[in-house]
């Protein structure tokens, strides 16, 4: 067991980074910003939207009618459920490249490597 640190490896240490610095830039604080406000609206969506079903169908007939033949509203909306979770996630995905490029500006600011 030797020493492993990289000053004893002959590897210069990385810059140390003031984190709570960072996390007062004006950069950081707008990436939280934008990234609650994208956030929280779609988060109280799913819940709002996935939450009906289980509600809709114990406590009122109205998705017990047939919409399609033999086939209820109960269906049409459980399936609905499955279109907008991926509909979200692809939403997600691409607002989150507005992000990733957000943070990369602010190590560059900041002087971090990152991973």
């Amino acid at each position: 067991m030797g020493n492993t640190s990289p000053a004893a490896k002959g590897t210069s240490m990385p810059p140390s980074i003031d984190y709570a610095a960072v996390s007062r830039s004006a950069a950081f604080q707008e990436l939280l910003k934008r990234k609650k406000a994208f956030i929280l609206p779609y988060s109280i969506f799913f819940f709002v939207f996935y939450f009906t079903l289980p509600i809709m169908t114990s406590y009122f007939q109205v998705l017990n009618r047939p919409a399609f033949g033999a086939i209820t509203w109960a269906w049409v909306f459980a399936f609905a459920q499955f279109i907008m979770t991926w509909a979200l996630c692809i939403i997600y995905t691409k607002r989150s490249e507005e992000f990733d490029r957000m943070v990369e500006q602010i190590k560059q600011e900041t002087g971090g490597k990152g991973v």
